[in-house]
């Protein structure tokens, strides 16, 4: 819902003022509703204290700014570890209290559980931490300088969902923004859009609205306007008020601008309070008319047309902030998936913030929401009512967002079960069918889903098996076969989980086949073919095996006419408390970008496949020294949308290749190369369909001699263009050679002179890492002193190797 915003910097002592805009129609003064961000200058105090006095009286309050976590650091560090416990946060605001003006605290999320403090007086408490909550606050401020103290506390609570088993962080603190609101006494709220009749000729407009009428005024109105995206109104009528309620029915839209993900038009449903002529209260929302439905056994198909589902997932959580996101970047995420060609993004295994929602009605993303019932089973009483309390929150708070079309029940729900015989599968039916009717009688214009949970897939309305081809099991070359088995099997499935794990820089010459066996990598002229049983495993973690893998996945759906879709996990690499052992420790590396939303090879991929904007990709920008014996060729691909692509290596012309999507790899994009010694140039150059060109350029060091076994650690630097540097670790042979098959884990530390940028989770903002292709990096900020800066790598075969910078 949209209305009024103001954003006050803060200075000094923590304070707001809140100004008030008043207008003035027949000589009646008339208070507007505002809403003003108050994230500045809060002070928090790690303590977990329940008593307000004792966490008062503490002198080790830090001054920080909102969204916070405490776990922005210590998720993906070693030590002191994972934080889950309790805090406070304080702020005071000056606020000019105004008669017939109400004052509330709106909070867009806070993790997981919280009780809210003004003045001394706890105002409310709220259980989740993922949707947002508000408190009146009017009979408790007071006119001058008031105190808010909120309680957080993330700590082990069976009875409040994610499950602790879930494989995510559960980030604790104020992770989203906090809002003062105020409104006039008498205002409008509550307002619930649908589109029951929609067609390209013409649509239908249905919404209620909620009036808050302390004094019983019988002259109160609500004029209704639907302006289009230039602001003009389309049509518009006054509405009388019953019971509190006004019922606003536009029957006959004509020739409305469909909401799709090609063209995602917007309106706006404009309402008016209106009393004697007189605007007492006004508020906009925006709506977008669509239709859709998933065929039985069949395709989805969206505004009348078939439409494939192109979907990624999204965890809410960014390099060195945690989930404590900006607007930005949420925006610059969802935006990244856009431009990478995304039409669907499953949001789990949670409900996200605001922004969100707010970028995949704007941008054309069709949105899976998710109850974060993951794993755990199902609960005692309390557990069963704190869900579907949050089930109801969920809905009423997203309900008017375009991009939904899914209300997603949960993922996994009966592994591992919190509550003795939460596994029961009687149980846990009996309770789905009742969150499955709720979610049904809050919203049922929209569909309901599950992903792995079998014995369920009956109640909801899609649902989604377990397929990991190439990955926990099986051979990625498999792929066509499970869901085609699975298309016969469920009426409407969509395929929301598939990929694998990869390590940005690691490469190999023989990437594991998509049959699942290992072949030579070029040296040996014969080898007997290794079947791989489990390629999470025993794999290598290399970014050119999860390209093949994705390659061949979308080869199947794009050329699928029966397919929904299929959504890929996950967009962006994410912390999970349950991967200590990961290349990146406590990192989830499944992503097609890295935490801080670098590229890898994979994105590229799936660009080629998705998107519309003209572009070449050379496999492999991270792969810049390889190896091999002289006259033996290798394999370029390239991945790009344009019609037809030619490569040239070192000036020469290696042929022009046209792009089939129904030909593996790389659409048919690919070339047996010749390496000379030292540098090679490459250059790919694609001809679009109406003549112009784009280029893409790769330089790659290339040598006939095969490095020995790793005999010592090498560093050297770099300074980075923000004034930091880039130290790089590389395992080099007898000879000086750097290993390239060299995988180890490596040990980071700034001994003087600076700070290493750790606990990132990244692939150069983390202390303990493994060699990408014999190769580790760590930035490292130094200090202002002056001293030297010394950096240290050392590991259980090299046991230090220093670095000093004057």
């Amino acid at each position: 819902m949209r209305f009024k915003v103001s954003i006050f910097k803060m200075v000094s002592v923590c304070m707001i003022f809140i100004t008030i805009t008043s207008c003035t129609t027949s000589n009646k003064e008339l208070l507007e509703r505002t809403k003003n961000n108050i994230n500045s200058n809060w002070l928090y105090l790690e303590n977990n204290t329940e008593e307000i006095e004792e966490a008062l009286q503490r002198n080790n309050w830090e001054k920080i700014d909102l969204p916070h976590t405490w776990n922005a650091l210590d998720a993906t560090d070693v030590t002191p570890g994972y934080r889950r416990n309790a805090s406070w946060y304080k702020k005071n605001l000056l606020i000019p209290k105004v008669e017939n003006q109400i004052y509330k605290l709106n909070f867009e999320g806070v993790n997981i559980e919280s009780e809210v403090y003004v003045n001394g007086k706890k105002v409310g408490g709220h259980l989740g931490g993922y949707i947002g909550f508000s408190f009146d606050i009017t009979n408790v401020i007071q006119e001058g300088e008031n105190e808010i103290l909120v309680r957080v506390d993330n700590s082990y609570n069976p009875e409040v969902i994610p499950s602790q088993k879930s494989d995510f962080f559960i980030f604790g603190g104020i992770t989203r923004d906090v809002w003062l609101e105020t409104l006039p006494k008498e205002h409008l709220y509550n307002l619930k859009i649908t589109t029951p009749q929609v067609s390209n000729e013409n649509a239908e407009l249905l919404a209620t609205v909620q009036v808050n009428n302390p004094n019983n005024d019988t002259n109160l109105q609500v004029k209704a306007s639907l302006l289009d995206s230039d602001g003009n109104s389309v049509v518009s009528s006054l509405v009388e008020i019953s019971e509190g309620t006004s019922k606003i029915n536009f029957k006959n839209i004509p020739n409305p601008k469909l909401w799709h993900p090609d063209t995602p038009n917007l309106y706006t449903l404009k309402l008016q309070l209106i009393q004697d002529q007189i605007i007492k209260d006004e508020i906009e929302e925006r709506v977008g008319f669509r239709w859709f439905e998933f065929k039985d056994y069949g395709a989805f198909y969206l505004n009348g047309k078939r439409l494939l589902l192109r979907g990624t997932h999204r965890h809410e959580e960014h390099a060195g902030v945690g989930a404590a996101m900006s607007n930005e970047q949420h925006r610059a995420d969802m935006e990244l998936i856009k431009d990478m060609g995304a039409n669907f993004v499953r949001l789990a295994h949670y409900p996200q913030d605001p922004e969100v929602y707010k970028a995949c009605d704007e941008l054309g993303l069709l949105v899976w929401d998710e109850l974060p019932w993951c794993r755990g089973g199902v609960g005692n009483d309390t557990w069963r009512a704190n869900t579907k309390n949050m089930l109801g929150e969920i809905i009423n708070q997203n309900y008017n967002h375009p991009s939904i079309i899914i209300w997603s029940l949960g993922n996994e729900i009966y592994w591992l079960p919190d509550f003795e015989n939460g596994d029961d599968r009687e149980q846990i039916n009996k309770y789905l069918k009742e969150l499955n009717d709720y979610a049904h009688k809050l919203d049922p214009s929209r569909k309901t889903a599950i992903r792995k949970y079998y014995e369920g897939a009956d109640i909801v309305d899609v649902f989604s098996p377990s397929i990991w081809s190439g990955w926990y099991s099986g051979s990625y070359k498999s792929y066509q076969k499970a869901i085609n088995t699975y298309k016969k099997q469920y009426p409407h499935f969509l395929h929301a989980e598939y990929g694998g794990s990869s390590h940005l820089g690691r490469h190999t010459e023989n990437p594991i086949t998509g049959e699942g066996k290992i072949k030579s990598d070029g040296w040996e002229e014969a080898i007997v073919q290794t079947d791989v049983a489990n390629i999470a495993q025993i794999g290598d973690w290399s970014e050119n095996y999860i390209v093949d893998l994705f390659d061949w996945h979308l080869r199947i759906s794009e050329n699928d006419s029966t397919f929904v879709g299929n959504v890929q996990w996950a967009f962006k690499d994410f912390g999970t408390p349950l991967r200590p052992e990961n290349a990146i420790p406590y990192m989830n590396q499944k992503g097609l970008v890295d935490r801080a939303g670098n590229p890898k090879d994979a994105f590229y991929v799936f660009k080629s496949y998705w998107s519309r904007e003209p572009f070449t990709y050379i496999e492999s920008h991270t792969w810049k020294e390889r190896q091999g014996p002289k006259g033996k060729p290798r394999n370029i691909s390239v991945y790009s949308n344009c019609p037809e692509v030619e490569l040239f290596l070192n000036g020469k012309s290696l042929g022009v290749k046209k792009r089939d999507t129904k030909q593996f790899p790389a659409s048919g994009l690919n070339w047996e190369v010749y390496f000379k010694e030292g540098i090679n140039t490459l250059v790919s150059k694609g001809e679009n369909i109406d003549g112009t060109f784009v280029q893409d350029e790769l330089k790659i060091n290339y040598r006939y001699k095969k490095n020995g076994k790793a005999r010592a650690l090498e560093l050297s630097y770099e300074k980075l263009d923000n004034g930091n540097y880039l130290i790089t670790a590389t395992a080099i042979d007898k000879n000086g050679l750097r290993c390239l098959d060299y995988e180890n884990r490596v040990y980071f530390q700034c001994l003087s002179g600076g700070e290493a940028i750790v606990s990132q989770g990244t692939p150069t903002g983390s202390e303990i890492i493994e060699m990408a292709n014999g190769k580790a990096s760590i930035e490292v900020k130094r200090d202002k002193k002056g001293t030297p800066l010394q950096v240290m790598v050392l590991n259980q075969s090299f046991k230090g190797t220093y670095l000093k910078i004057k």
